[in-house]
């Protein structure tokens, strides 16, 4: 199921995009005792998608419209928590990272021993066809960075490996823009990667059951139709299980956090000189059985 957030006038609701890919089931006509809010649904776990698949069957016309006719936001327009982010988790990416002088968390080696763990603010979050700000970037240094997100959907503590999967709700698209000399001069990459409008996320939450296996999941990324970034999530250093694992041996992962896996080789930090986003430019990241995240840079 491709699970959505979305606008008309002044309302938020969140929907089903059906299998045309060009109309909503608005849930809040079509099952009005769901919530409004996409962490509070998420909360419900399958019951909660139950009662959505049994809405979207019965659903009468007036709880359907067009794509086109709303505007899409983040699935998670306002998250429950910071989002939880893994750096350097795709070898090439270490490793040109590691050679960029931007990395303060450099030790003897590019590739880490264990996984490197920040987050995101949640007003950094903002939606599909949304503006980046880089021109509020005092440094001109604003990066792209496209990323599978992993929801989380059961919540559990010293969750093990073998289990991790049954704590995934679903996957979705982000895009971690990050001002690289802000993450640089302040050592931890908390005000770098924070900047408002600096996490664009969606354009849809896809429930795992409709994913199967998640590594097999194709990732690219796009400036102006240039490709820069390409890769299988089968690539991650460190994989899906091993993140859950490591974040919730000492925190309580709960339904909705939402956990940005690493981005691949090809950022901006990685040419020489950098190729930073500019006014004008416009980012995809592509993630196949999801669809594209598409942002204009002002």
């Amino acid at each position: 199921m491709k699970l959505i957030t979305f606008q008309t006038g002044t309302e938020c609701r969140i929907g089903v995009l059906a299998t045309d890919e060009i109309t909503i089931v608005d849930l809040s006509i079509a099952s009005p005792s769901l919530p409004r809010d996409m962490t509070a649904f998420v909360e419900l776990g399958d019951d909660g998608l139950k009662q959505a698949e049994a809405a979207v069957e019965s659903a009468a016309s007036e709880a359907k419209t067009r794509l086109d006719a709303v505007t899409l936001l983040s699935p998670f327009p306002v998250p429950k928590r910071n989002l939880l982010c893994v750096g350097k988790n795709y070898y090439e990416h270490a490793e040109e990272f590691h050679n960029s002088g931007f990395d303060a968390t450099a030790g003897g080696t590019a590739v880490p021993e264990f996984p490197i763990i920040f987050t995101k603010a949640t007003t950094s979050v903002t939606g599909p066809d949304t503006v980046i700000p880089a021109s509020a970037d005092p440094t001109n240094s604003t990066d792209y960075e496209g990323e599978l997100g992993v929801v989380i959907g059961l919540a559990g503590k010293g969750i093990v490996k073998a289990n991790a999967y049954d704590h995934v709700y679903g996957y979705t698209i982000i895009n971690d823009v990050t001002a690289r000399d802000l993450q640089s001069l302040h050592k931890q990459w908390f005000i770098g990667k924070s900047p408002d409008g600096f996490c664009p996320m969606g354009p849809v939450l896809v429930t795992a059951d409709e994913i199967g296996d998640v590594t097999d999941l194709h990732l690219s990324t796009f400036v102006n139709g240039e490709k820069r970034q390409e890769a299988q999530v089968s690539d991650l250093i460190f994989d899906i299980p091993t993140i859950i694992e490591t974040l919730s041996a000492t925190m309580t992962l709960v339904p909705g956090d939402i956990i940005a896996t690493g981005t691949p080789a090809g950022v901006g930090i990685g040419f020489d000189p950098p190729v930073y986003l500019k006014s004008g430019d416009q980012v995809t990241v592509i993630i196949t059985k999801i669809g594209e995240l598409r942002n204009s840079v002002e």
